[in-house]
């Protein structure tokens, strides 16, 4: 097996090691009957560490938590994983000293399986590498992305909830499926749609679009919309955080129901995720949307509001 082509620390949550069980990334450590593997059982979360600080840990262990719960999956304590993610991402610093000690990113994933089939504890690990290049060169230069129908209409996941369209399960090859469709029709991302024609997310992230308007005084107005949580998707950890930021600064804010026209009429879209952050949407559908200068003027804004979120 050839090494991986970028440093990762991996370790395992063990009781035997406070701090997680190292693990060489390059060799094999899973078995091969372990159900992440063979049936995507399980639940994760990914993480940005910029500096050597995780942002929104909180945030993402509750998610990880809320996910297990709907698994009925037992996981390790959050006190047992900030100690592991501590540890990892101290030792991937320490043994790949950052050009830039202050900015530098790591992302961190944390992972629980079911465990091997017929053992009565998961597999659970904390991964550290560093953030890649693609997810920058998005924030910055913005992305094109395409409509795809998700085939369930937007009052399912109250009626199957065993569906789990609101968790973050390792059940995540439909969204890779939707990624590859999206490049070969040359776009970069997806916004997902129910089959009754509601927005609801991106297949790693969240859905947000903005308005600008003056109000009877003259006074600028700015809205920051998202889709409801109800429609079957995940709650976001960096729409919430961006959200009280935005609040704080005075824009309004309001959720869904959203249609593909209010993403077309929007002065802004973008998509939001913990690693690749402000995503702007310069294309949906090969369309331009919203007012370039505009879109650059709020997105500056935004992703300072959201630089402030830890």
């Amino acid at each position: 097996m050839t090494s991986p082509a970028a440093p990762v620390v991996l370790a395992f949550l063990d009781p035997a090691f406070p701090e997680g069980r190292v693990a060489d990334a390059s060799q094999p450590q899973l078995l091969v009957t372990d159900l992440g593997v063979t049936r995507g059982d399980g639940v994760f979360e990914t993480m940005l560490a910029v500096g050597g600080t995780v942002r929104k840990m909180q945030a993402h262990l509750d998610r990880l938590g809320g996910s297990a719960a709907a698994l009925d999956l037992d996981i390790p304590d959050q006190d047992v994983w900030r100690r592991v993610i501590a540890a990892a991402v101290a030792r991937h610093r320490s043994e790949n000293p950052p050009a830039d000690p202050a900015t530098d990113e790591l992302v961190v994933k944390l992972v629980v399986t079911r465990g091997v089939e017929g053992a009565p504890t998961p597999t659970a690990w904390v991964q550290a590498s560093p953030a890649g290049a693609a997810g920058r060169r998005q924030r910055e230069t913005g992305i094109d992305v395409i409509l795809l129908d998700r085939g369930y209409d937007s009052d399912v996941a109250e009626r199957a909830p065993w569906l789990l369209l609101g968790a973050k399960t390792l059940s995540y090859a439909v969204n890779m499926a939707a990624l590859r469709h999206a490049h070969k029709q040359g776009a970069d991302d997806v916004i997902f749609l129910s089959s009754d024609g509601r927005v609801l997310e991106g297949p790693t992230s969240t859905v947000l679009l903005a308005h600008v308007e003056k109000s009877d005084d003259g006074t600028t107005v700015k809205r920051l919309i998202t889709p409801q949580l109800d429609s079957g998707i995940l709650a976001g950890t960096s729409q919430g955080a961006l959200f009280a930021a935005a609040k704080a600064a005075d824009w309004e804010l309001g959720y869904g129901p959203l249609e593909p026209r209010d993403l077309m009429d929007a002065d802004a879209v973008w998509l939001i995720s913990s690693v690749r952050l402000l995503a702007p949407v310069n294309r949906i559908d090969g369309k331009e949307i919203g007012t370039p200068s505009l879109q650059k003027e709020l997105t500056a804004e935004l992703s300072e509001l959201f630089a402030g979120v830890h």
